[in-house]
């Protein structure tokens, strides 16, 4: 059971007119996980978001990265979760210090809690990324619940989710019914029934090939894909020569004076850690406007 490979695996189940996506998350997940200290409650919640993503980038059109949010002024204010085309998740929750410890149920996260699925693709010919944003209702306890009504309302689409999480794994299930398949009416509910024969702590427990097997076997499963999955951040140091402009000269020149002579960037999903002196900023913000930086001694 420890030695379960991280891996996303995409099926059909022909007869039924039915796709699905399975994931299991080990070292993947405890990498994740070892950034902070999370309260338990947070810690599951991060869980089953990464599982979420990576089921997501096995449902829909991903070429870049799709990555999984939710903001509130409850006990959460952040909860990120991301999976890319190439198979890489990271993740990060930040908590309101002010409030209480967070719950499982996110209703308690506040009438504005605010859950969305991103999707960035890489841009056509010189173009920007091509960016698309679904917005998730929070009426559900539940975030697998929550992206099952998601799923129905947006995509309107029969679906099955189920996300779990411990302190060692991180799993999801997802089924859909295939788009315009109406030669098995009886299909997607002979199959759902199926799916709720699966629990958390199985889920947890089995490979991706195993829970289709155990599930579906009498439905003869093709499995249609697999694709190993690892922990990995996209941080680097463009990027963050890019947020130091987004702020602008004086913040940064600022975060130079409080670092003692640097400005020092720590990136919370990896800790890699970024310096820029005074002299590096300054080269930085004239590229940006297009100069030369002057030679020294010289105005």
């Amino acid at each position: 059971m420890n030695n379960i490979p991280d891996a996303q695996l995409r099926f059909l189940l022909p007869a039924a007119g039915v796709r699905g996506v399975a994931v299991h998350l080990g070292e993947t997940w405890r990498s994740i996980a070892a950034r902070a200290d999370y309260p338990p409650a947070a810690a599951e919640l991060l869980g089953e978001a990464a599982a979420a993503a990576a089921l997501f980038t096995g449902h829909a059109k991903v070429d870049g990265r799709l990555s999984v949010q939710l903001r509130s002024k409850g006990a959460i204010s952040t909860l990120f979760a991301e999976c890319t085309a190439a198979g890489t998740l990271r993740g990060i929750v930040r908590l309101n210090e002010s409030a209480d410890a967070p719950s499982r149920d996110l209703r308690a996260l506040g009438a504005d809690a605010l859950l969305a699925i991103t999707i960035e693709n890489p841009p056509l010919g010189n173009g920007e990324p091509m960016r698309y944003q679904g917005l998730v209702a929070l009426e559900a306890e539940r975030l697998d619940a929550a992206f099952e009504d998601y799923f129905r309302q947006s995509e309107q689409l029969p679906t099955r989710l189920l996300l779990a999480c411990n302190g060692q794994r991180a799993a999801g299930l997802l089924l859909q019914k295939l788009p315009g398949e109406e030669s098995d009416e009886d299909g997607f509910r002979r199959a759902s029934a199926l799916f709720d024969t699966l629990g958390s702590e199985e889920l947890l427990a089995l490979a991706p090939a195993d829970v289709v097997h155990r599930l579906f076997h009498e439905e003869a499963p093709q499995l249609v894909g697999e694709k190993a999955l690892r922990f990995a951040c996209s941080c680097s140091r463009e990027r963050v020569e890019g947020m130091l402009v987004s702020l602008g000269r004086d913040e940064a020149d600022a975060a130079v004076d409080a670092g003692h002579g640097t400005a020092s960037i720590l990136c919370e999903f990896c800790g890699q850690g970024y310096g820029f002196d005074a002299s590096q900023i300054a080269a930085l913000f004239s590229r940006e406007a297009g100069i030369q930086p002057a030679a020294p001694g010289l105005q």
